[in-house]
């Protein structure tokens, strides 16, 4: 099948990144093509949201963090086929990704353990740049340490809005 012939999912991210330039990565044991994979915090947009909202209702949900500010500029999107446990099906992934900055070094996610447990995350961990470069392990978008390095470049502190307006 194209690309085409798949339902479309359309999808909001957030690459966050912490004040060491750590950026959170969400592990996911999907069937092929992905298979397992790491990710940004993000997913569906729900009714009439667009994708920067849906981004961040999905770092809420995903972190439990209420109060990491987003930029509504988005730096990337990609269009992938992949897993959909939403769908149970393959869809045209499209996700639209914005960057969030985080307070607090590797900081801890919330009471989130349920959620994850239902949308198949298996595991969470703060990556840094170097470790992003030197990996072997599929990680989502590609180029990530490309899209952090110019986020630390541009804006070495942060400025956005709170996740949760």
């Amino acid at each position: 099948m194209s690309e085409s012939q798949y339902p479309v999912r359309l999808a909001g991210r957030v690459i966050a990144i912490d004040p060491a330039g750590r950026a959170l990565l969400f592990r996911y044991e999907d069937p092929p093509p992905k298979g397992t994979h790491w990710a940004t915090p993000g997913g569906g947009v729900e009714g009439a949201e667009d994708f920067y909202h849906a981004a961040c209702r999905e770092l809420v949900e995903e972190t439990g963090w209420t109060d990491v500010p987003v930029r509504p500029a988005e730096v990337h999107r990609s269009v992938l086929v992949q897993w959909s446990g939403y769908f149970q099906a393959l869809v045209s992934q499209h996700d639209h990704y914005f960057i969030g900055r985080v307070a607090d070094e590797s900081r801890p996610l919330g009471e989130v353990a349920a959620m994850h447990v239902s949308d198949g995350i298996h595991d969470a961990r703060w990556w840094t740049l170097a470790e992003l470069d030197a990996t072997d392990e599929d990680i989502y978008p590609e180029g990530l340490a490309g899209l952090v390095r110019s986020e630390l470049a541009e804006r070495p502190s942060g400025a956005g809005t709170p996740a949760s307006s």
